[in-house]
């Protein structure tokens, strides 16, 4: 599998942290919570090992375009094939989680449009192993962080 070019990417952000998504949906790089972290999703380096967080349609023959919302850093990745069309919204809200809300992030625009999402993070640029806890709430992925102490985690909530 070819490593997506950079110019194949948009970036989202909040002011501490950026993720560069491909135009395949795919989230191929991401440190949390800071620019300086260690990478939880880092398939720009390593496809095998780095992970990766991708919403895309789950059928063949979809083209994809990124464009960005006018004077904003929200990230518009579209697919389009003869059967439908289909949107992801991306952003990162600098506020409290409502933010979050405020406007759909997956969402079929025409016809009908089956879609799947792969959520595969590696901590600390894959070296550290996580456990998985599902609740009504999500997905919440655990591991130990690259310094001894906490606990490091990512939510993922069950709506992206």
């Amino acid at each position: 599998m070819p490593y997506p070019t950079i110019e194949n990417h948009g970036v989202i952000g909040k002011m501490r942290t950026a993720a560069l998504v491909a135009m395949d949906g795919s989230i191929d790089w991401l440190c949390l919570p800071r620019f300086d972290s260690p990478s939880v999703f880092g398939t720009l380096l390593d496809h095998a090992k780095g992970g990766r967080f991708n919403i895309f349609p789950a059928g063949r023959g979809f083209s994809a375009q990124q464009h960005y919302w006018p004077s904003t850093n929200v990230l518009i990745t579209r697919f389009r094939s003869s059967e439908g069309a289909a949107e992801i919204t991306d952003f990162m809200p600098t506020g409290d989680s409502k933010q979050r809300d405020a406007c759909p992030l997956v969402q079929a625009v025409r016809g009908s449009v089956v879609i799947r999402l792969e959520c595969q993070p590696a901590f600390n640029y894959g070296r550290n192993s996580h456990r998985v806890e599902l609740s009504s709430a999500g997905a919440t992925f655990l591991s130990k962080p690259p310094k001894p102490g906490s606990l490091f985690s990512y939510s993922a909530p069950p709506d992206r």
